[in-house]
C-alpha cells in the first residue's frame, strides 16, 4: 500500500517567511503521496481589524459571521492557499490549491447553534476519498485550505486540524497514512514555559490526567483529539511538532498511540 503524508500547517508558519519556505522544502522532499492542510487565522484577523470587523472567539474557536466569512474566504482560499502553492511550484513539486468545495471533495453542514453560535462555521460530514484518490494517483499533490461547503451553495470555515483529520481518516482504505501537525513548537510540552519539556509520547488513556493537572489545555486539547479521531479511523501514525519532524523522522516530537 502506497503511503501518504498529510500535513496541517499552522498560521505562525504562514506568516514567518523563513519558516514557512523551510516547511514547504520539506514537504516537498517527503516521500509518497502529499495533502498539505493550512488554515491563515493570524492574517484574517489582522485584516478584520484593519476593516473594523471584531474578530469574535469563543474557547480558541473563531465565530465567522458574514463579513468574518468573506475576509477567512479571500485570505484562506486567495492570499495564503496561492502563496503555498506558489512556494512548492518553486520547490519543484506540482501541486493543486483547493477549498472543499472544488470538485465536491469536503462536504459539510453548519455547526448547529447551542449556547453559542459559531456562525458560518462547518462541521465536516463527508470527504470524497474518490476524487482525492484520482488526482493523487495521478500524481497531483493537494494543497487544501480550511474552506468547505455545505452543497446548498454555501460556503464555510472548518477548523484546519479537524479538515486534516477527515482527510487522512477517509484515505485509510487506499493509503497508509501518516498524519503530522506543524507549529512552532517542538511538540506537546509539559511545561509551556519549557520548550524542551516534550512529552515524547502520548497514549490517549493518558489524554483525561494531562487534561485534569492542565498540562494540555486551550488549543491544544482540541488538536489532540482531531489526533486520536484519526487513530481510531484507521490513521496508521500521528505526530506533534515542528517541521524538522518532516525533514527526520527521529527528530524529537509528540507521537499518538492508542
Amino acid at each position: 500500500m502506497h503511503k501518504l503524508h498529510v500535513v496541517k500547517i499552522g498560521g505562525n508558519l504562514i506568516e514567518n517567511q523563513k519558516d514557512l519556505s523551510r516547511a514547504l522544502s520539506a514537504f516537498s522532499s517527503m516521500d509518497g503521496h502529499k495533502i498539505l492542510v493550512h488554515g491563515g487565522g493570524k492574517r484574517t484577523t489582522e485584516i478584520c481589524n484593519q476593516l473594523g470587523i471584531p474578530a469574535k472567539m469563543h474557547n480558541g474557536r473563531r465565530i465567522t459571521d458574514d463579513a468574518a466569512l468573506e475576509v477567512a474566504v479571500m485570505v484562506y482560499a486567495g492570499w495564503a492557499n496561492k502563496k503555498i502553492v506558489a512556494e512548492l511550484q518553486k520547490n519543484k513539486l506540482n501541486v493543486l490549491g483547493v477549498t472543499g468545495a472544488d470538485l465536491n471533495m469536503i462536504q459539510a453542514k453548519k455547526r448547529p447553534v447551542t449556547e453559542i453560535d459559531y456562525g458560518w462555521a462547518g462541521d465536516v460530514v463527508k470527504v470524497n476519498r474518490t476524487v482525492i484518490k484520482k488526482l493523487l494517483t495521478d500524481k497531483m499533490d493537494l494543497v487544501f485550505c480550511a474552506i468547505t461547503h455545505d452543497q446548498q451553495g454555501q460556503l464555510l470555515n472548518t477548523n484546519a486540524d479537524t479538515i486534516a483529520a477527515e482527510i487522512a481518516s477517509a484515505m485509510t482504505s487506499d493509503f497508509e497514512v501518516h498524519l503530522h501537525y506543524c507549529f512552532e513548537k517542538k511538540g506537546v510540552l509539559m511545561d509551556v514555559n519549557d520548550s524542551g519539556s516534550v512529552i515524547e509520547h502520548i497514549r490517549k488513556d493518558e489524554l483525561t490526567a494531562l487534561q485534569k493537572n492542565k498540562i494540555i489545555a486551550d488549543g491544544m486539547l482540541p488538536k489532540l483529539h482531531n489526533c486520536f479521531y484519526a487513530l481510531e479511523n484507521g490513521v496508521q501514525k500521528v505526530f506533534v511538532g515542528n517541521t524538522d519532524m518532516l525533514e527526520n523522522e527521529n527528530t524529537l516530537k509528540t507521537s499518538l498511540t492508542l
